[in-house]
């Protein structure tokens, strides 16, 4: 198991930037991949960006060129910067982690950091 704690969120303008934060209760090293999904009100939670254990990284159309992931092994976490934020940013941000069991993958989740674009 692994327990996933968020930070980061809050209010921000149009064009401005935050950085999430994720951290692990347990070396990322033992997990097969991390990411970041969000969820605006009415809508699906969609894949914002993942980065596996082998440092391959997928991001959604919607973000490339504006967001980067990236991880810290000492430190169990894994970043999202935010840059050139939108308005059609704004939702639910959760960390996700997929680990390895037998017969096939399990989700964890954290608890969602709220991010809000908006002059």
């Amino acid at each position: 198991q692994v327990q996933l704690v968020e930070s980061g969120g809050g209010l921000v303008q149009p064009g401005g930037s935050l950085r999430l934060s994720c951290t692990a209760s347990r070396s990322i090293f033992s997990i097969n991949a991390m990411g970041w999904y969000r969820q605006a009100p009415g809508k699906q939670r969609e894949l914002v960006a993942a980065i596996s254990s082998g440092s391959r990284i997928n991001y959604a159309d919607s973000v490339k060129g504006r967001f980067t992931i990236s991880r810290a092994n000492d430190k169990n976490t894994v970043y999202l910067q935010m840059n050139s934020l939108k308005p059609e940013d704004t939702a639910v941000y959760y960390c996700n982690a997929v680990l390895l069991v037998i017969g096939g993958t399990t989700d964890y989740w954290g608890q969602g950091t709220q991010v809000t674009v908006s002059s």
